[in-house]
């Protein structure tokens, strides 16, 4: 069975999303971030860059696969349920391009504007010290969310058919869409993000890891 190690953050979602959507059997292992248990030198065996998720499973032949970061674990799940990733080259192609799209663009910068914000609130810093950096990680959250939104016009998902793109994007809107003060200026975004939040496999997915 495949083992998912785990904390309920986006990065973490997108593969409990991926799991449930595409029906595949799987146990949690939580790894507490909070109390720094992804470094711990077992876990690092597994995820050298100290971050979850990391999944392990067992290959046909009988091999041990053992894989960490997330775009690479949706790219697996895909191959091996034979869903919402596409067999014909060029469709895989453009949902591994919004796959890296997330993962280079929307994920780090939303990820950096939320440290930032949580940061300048803190009792013993001053705000003022953070206007600079919260500026423009917001305003590049802005332009990434017109770069989403724009390539929704006219589709339900990113890449037409609902695929790992959605997945791994989704996660990040959910968890972050008001830090740059909603969604009002990105209806195309708005629509999907609700369209994807009522599918019974997310739902489902998002109570995982949570008490």
């Amino acid at each position: 069975m495949i083992q998912v190690y785990y904390f309920p953050t986006p990065n973490g979602r997108k593969v409990s999303i991926a799991l449930e959507e595409m029906g595949l059997p799987y146990e949690v292992v939580m790894v507490d971030i909070l109390k720094g248990e992804q470094q711990n030198p077992a876990f690092l065996k597994l995820s050298p860059n100290g971050r979850i998720p990391a999944l392990v499973d067992q290959g046909d032949d009988g091999e041990r696969i053992a894989i960490f970061e997330s775009g690479a674990i949706l790219q697996y799940l895909g191959r091996k349920s034979g869903q919402f990733y596409p067999t014909g080259e060029a469709a895989r192609c453009w949902v591994d391009a919004w796959v890296f799209w997330q993962m280079a663009a929307l994920g780090p910068m939303a990820g950096q504007l939320s440290w930032f914000i949580r940061v300048s609130k803190a009792p013993d810093r001053d705000a003022r010290d953070y206007d600079y950096p919260i500026h423009r990680y917001r305003k590049e959250v802005r332009r990434l969310y017109g770069v989403l939104d724009g390539q929704l016009a006219g589709r339900d998902f990113i890449c037409g058919d609902y695929s790992i793109a959605d997945m791994a994007s989704w996660t990040w809107v959910d968890q972050y869409r008001d830090q740059i003060g909603g969604l009002d200026d990105f209806p195309g975004v708005v629509a999907w993000h609700d369209r994807i939040a009522r599918r019974p496999a997310v739902q489902c997915a998002m109570k995982v890891g949570v008490a």
